[in-house]
């Protein structure tokens, strides 16, 4: 058996790919996890933009949706955590999958190994004024007066701020170093209150990074993104491997 896990995917916007066509490999790619998956954590962003009105999901994605709901019905344990793009999900999710929803970081033990996971946005130092704007918002009456809005003109607006199209925007290829890198730094802080940790494991970077850090046994691990690098993890009772789909 094994656990995977991915991060954003930006379902909503085309990039070097038009979302049709990137929901359809991400789609691939989830039927190939089903052949020996016991749990598959999606670590936030899975949509450029997502929300949730009492009666109205946002429309498309039909084939992903459809996707998670055999694995479901499968038996396969569903992870979701929400991201900096789609932290306004709601209960859909748990109540249509029966998926388990992730606010902020997890601590579990998977397969023998101990593993921190969470999207990432808003963890580690600087960023604060990021930081500021999500706290106003996460509030509930943020969301409340975003649902009074029409959904056709609210998804219209929250497409266009969050950036319509990702097609003019070149992949992030470099690793900034532990210095600069916030969330080695939030790793390493996680990590010396908590040594047994194997594994940190995180979304938001849009860079695939396997680090180890410093007790050179732990590892960071940013799951990177689907808009250029087709990347996810596989862990068995093994160990953890940063791997790029179809390979």
């Amino acid at each position: 058996m094994a656990v995977y896990f991915a991060s954003d995917f930006h379902l909503g916007v085309d990039a070097r790919q038009t979302t049709r066509e990137r929901e359809a490999r991400i789609v691939a790619w989830l039927e190939h996890c089903a052949h020996d998956a016991e749990a598959i954590y999606l670590v936030g962003d899975l949509f450029e933009f997502w929300f949730e009105w009492k009666h109205v999901i946002p429309r498309g994605y039909v084939r992903f949706l459809g996707a998670l709901a055999r694995l479901a019905d499968r038996g396969i344990e569903l992870h979701i955590f929400t991201g900096n793009h789609d932290m306004w999900m709601e209960d859909y999710f748990m109540q249509e999958l029966g998926a388990t929803l992730h606010r902020s970081p997890i601590r579990t033990r998977l397969l023998g190994h101990e593993l921190l996971i969470g999207h990432g946005d808003g963890l580690g130092p600087g960023d604060y004024g990021y930081k500021r704007l999500k706290k106003l918002l996460a509030a509930g009456w943020s969301r409340w007066l975003f649902a009074r809005l029409h959904p056709n003109f609210a998804m219209a607006t929250a497409l266009f701020f969050s950036g319509k199209s990702r097609s003019s925007q070149p992949p992030e290829t470099e690793f900034l170093g532990p210095d600069k890198e916030w969330l080695v730094a939030y790793s390493e802080r996680k990590l010396a209150q908590d040594p047994s940790l194997d594994y940190l494991i995180f979304g938001h970077r849009h860079l695939p990074i396997d680090y180890r850090l410093s007790n050179d046994r732990s590892r960071y691990v940013n799951l990177g993104e689907w808009l250029h690098y087709d990347s996810y993890a596989r862990l068995d009772e093994r160990g953890l491997e940063l791997k790029y789909w179809p390979k």
